[in-house]
């Protein structure tokens, strides 16, 4: 069947293509620690994907080096991955400048200045990636489930990393958009017309996900074969299906689940808290959960580094952002996370503060940096908010304590709710500042975004609207979908 992307909605488009996304997965470049199987096989389909078990493992580790892959790349591409959720949600609310050059067709601006529009591809491409890579996860559910051979420790682990995958794929899908599909089959009967679902659906289904995953994926790190460990933090574990589940649960006001699977991380003797200069090397003890650089031949250890690092000559139309001037004052006086987590340098009298967590850039040196996705500090701040609307003030202040004397911090205590949770969320921006979208999901979640929205828009140089809360579906979906609607007021 010929397959044509420009008469296919995403959803249609993605089952249609079956046996090549499979097929590509093999294919894909990633380190060898990583895969650490055999080399793959190029002539495969879905009958026989999964009657081994190095191909099953290819396939799902293929999925993880598309997510590494796209890390890798984040200062030179379009917002097309989760894995980029570091820069666009960034640039959408107060934590990131863009440089004065960039102008209205880069997609940068269009973030930066809250005016996506459903006309163009910006804000509709975390959709399309997200579809496509939970297509995948689908077809791995579906053939590992199916199969009859795999060693069975094998298939388990596969079958919980894909499942805590689509858990994560829904968590940042139903964040960027509000009501999405939910797709859990290949089945392009079913697919093509899904309607979107209300959230609690989709959190519903993230939840289930998750607590399976959790079921399945082992207690420790393992290696490429699945069979052995490794101290490599690549691979999920049951710990870092804790860590997403008690973060998805303090999103749906889940506060005893939240503080119980946050507890359950951080009583594990795998983590603990490290100084500051250490958080963000390769396996530190605060890592639940890390991709692994596939691109490191380039010279870039993560994404990060690469796109957030200035060179001495300051931001251009290569180096493109900076931290905004309202995160840096929203540092205390004393607070070590400034001084270490992020670097300055000044051009023609302007300074410019930049995000130094990832300080290795595009150099050419050994790899030392992973890309954290999940780390115990989280946790921390989780039990904290979940305790504090419990109205456990007191243990709901240790948490946030732990955080706070680390970075040079004295101790702050608390007697109500709302005084707790504004010093919990003034700590997560400080804390978690250029992670994953942290940011912008709290100013959500939390009812704060018009608020603080309406005075970082005027910083911009443009006016708030309430509906850039969420971005745009893609307008090909909407008028080849009859049962899919546009977000308000696009």
């Amino acid at each position: 069947m010929k397959i044509t992307s420009l008469n296919k909605s995403t959803l249609q488009r993605i089952n249609l293509a079956s046996l090549a996304a499979i097929c590509l997965l093999m294919l894909l470049p990633a380190c060898k620690k990583f895969v650490e199987v055999d080399p793959p096989t190029t002539k495969l389909n879905t009958d026989n994907v999964f009657l081994q078990d190095g191909t099953a493992i290819s396939v799902v580790t293929g999925i993880f080096s598309q997510m590494s892959a796209k890390n890798g790349a984040i200062a030179g591409s379009s917002g097309d991955d989760i894995t980029h959720m570091c820069l666009y949600p960034g640039l959408s609310a107060d934590e990131l400048k863009l440089f004065s050059s960039i102008n209205s067709t880069s997609p940068l601006y269009s973030y930066y200045k809250n005016s996506l529009t459903i006309n163009t591809l910006t804000g509709t491409d975390f959709w399309e990636s997200s579809y496509s890579r939970i297509f995948q996860i689908n077809s791995a559910i579906a053939g590992l489930t199916a199969s009859n051979s795999l060693t069975a420790d094998i298939k388990k682990q596969l079958l919980g990393e894909s499942y805590f995958l689509r858990g994560l794929y829904y968590f940042y899908l139903t964040n960027l958009y509000g009501e999405v599909p939910i797709a859990l089959t290949t089945d392009y009967s079913i697919t093509r017309t899904l309607a979107r679902s209300p959230q609690n659906l989709v959190y519903a289904q993230i939840k289930s996900d998750l607590i399976r995953a959790k079921e399945l994926l082992s207690s420790n790190y393992l290696a490429g074969n699945l069979t052995t460990t490794t101290t490599d933090r690549v691979r999920p574990t049951k710990m870092a299906a804790a860590a997403l589940l008690s973060r998805v649960a303090l999103y749906t006001s889940d506060y005893i689940t939240a503080e119980n699977q946050a507890s359950e991380v951080i009583a594990n003797g795998s983590y603990d808290t490290v100084p500051l200069s250490l958080v963000f090397l390769k396996n530190s003890k605060e890592t639940i959960w890390a991709l692994q650089p596939v691109n490191s031949g380039t010279g870039q250890n993560t994404g990060e580094g690469a796109l957030f690092n200035l060179p001495p000559s300051g931001p251009s139309d290569i180096y493109t952002v900076y931290l905004n001037p309202q995160l840096i004052d929203s540092f205390e006086a004393g607070d070590q996370r400034k001084t270490q987590w992020t670097n300055s340098l000044t051009v023609q009298g302007t300074t410019y503060n930049y995000a130094y967590k990832y300080q290795v850039g595009k150099v050419n040196t050994e790899t030392v940096e992973f890309p954290i996705v999940l780390r115990l500090s989280e946790q921390y701040l989780i039990r904290a908010e979940a305790r504090a609307m419990q109205q456990h003030f007191v243990t709901a202040m240790e948490d946030l304590n732990v955080i706070r004397r680390r970075a040079g911090l004295s101790g702050l205590s608390s007697n109500s709710t709302a005084d707790a949770l504004s010093k919990i969320i003034h700590e997560r921006q400080v804390e978690l500042f250029t992670e994953w979208g942290h940011r912008w999901l709290d100013l959500k979640r939390t009812g704060k975004i018009n608020d603080v929205m309406v005075q970082a828009a005027l910083a911009k140089g443009t006016t708030w609207d309430p509906k850039w809360a969420l971005y745009p579906i893609p307008i090909n979906d909407i008028n080849r979908d009859p049962n899919l609607i546009q977000n308000p007021g696009y």
